[in-house]
């Protein structure tokens, strides 16, 4: 019977996959996945398992959103059973509610397999909680695309006024309109920031600094996306709590002896 799997692969980590993922990836005649998924998760499909590559770049998608809509309607009625793969979470900023949409819309039989987004997941391997008894209330998930207008104010509005711990996705290249909204709104210049460059892999980077300065701080270090961007005074708890570094300082060098 077809059906379609609208599956989180979460941040990065593989091990951060989830069961009920793993089990939608096993079973799956198509999977249409995405460029944050990690490649070593795909193994997991089954041999004659049809893979489709949906990645997208900032400014450039390489599949239209509606193309995967169509591509995910036409895989179901022909019988498959499909998977939809994406980074972290498919209803945190990763257009799943749109694709969910599209099946209704066609009688389509769908799950939702949720997944550990990035910004809980990246903060938490760069040792940053995004709540916290003494310091964090409150977390909001924004996007760091920018949109023109009234409701773009308002939203910097309220995130500056009304928000503790900020986790904000795709916004690095946004970054200098970022820090100028927050504090343009009353957000502290001295605010801990840190930007987390790909997140719970291996390669991990986490630079910090303040709202005022972080984008220097990224331009020294050359730091891209895909990021999160931390804003709020847990940042300031990294200095003891970072614990990743140390984990992968410990696997190169258990690499390195066994080469």
């Amino acid at each position: 019977m077809t059906k379609v799997f609208l599956v989180g692969a979460g941040p990065g980590d593989e091990d951060l996959l989830t069961i009920k993922a793993l089990k939608c990836i096993q079973k799956s005649d198509v999977i249409l996945y995405d460029r944050l998924v990690n490649k070593e998760i795909l193994k997991h499909a089954k041999e004659n398992c049809e893979l489709v590559y949906c990645g997208k770049l900032p400014n450039y998608h390489t599949m239209k959103q509606e193309t995967i809509n169509t591509f995910l309607v036409k895989y179901a009625k022909s019988g498959k059973i499909v998977t939809r793969l994406k980074g972290g979470d498919p209803f945190i900023f990763g257009r799943g509610g749109e694709e969910a949409e599209a099946l209704a819309k066609h009688h389509i039989p769908y799950e939702i397999i949720p997944g550990i987004t990035s910004g809980v997941a990246a903060a938490a391997y760069a040792g940053i909680p995004v709540t916290h008894r003494e310091l964090s209330g409150s977390v909001a998930f924004v996007t760091g695309h920018r949109r023109d207008g009234i409701d773009e104010d308002t939203k910097w509005e309220s995130l500056a006024k009304g928000i503790d711990t900020l986790a904000i996705y795709m916004g690095v290249s946004n970054l200098p309109y970022i820090q100028e909204q927050l504090m343009k709104y009353g957000k502290h210049s001295q605010t801990p920031v840190a930007v987390i460059n790909w997140g719970t892999t291996d390669v991990q980077r986490t630079v910090t600094g303040t709202l005022e300065n972080i984008y220097q701080r990224v331009l020294q270090e050359n730091i891209t996306n895909p990021s999160m961007i931390i804003v709020g005074e847990v940042v300031s708890l990294r200095e003891k709590l970072s614990w990743y570094e140390e984990v992968i300082a410990k696997n190169a060098q258990s690499e390195a002896l066994l080469l």
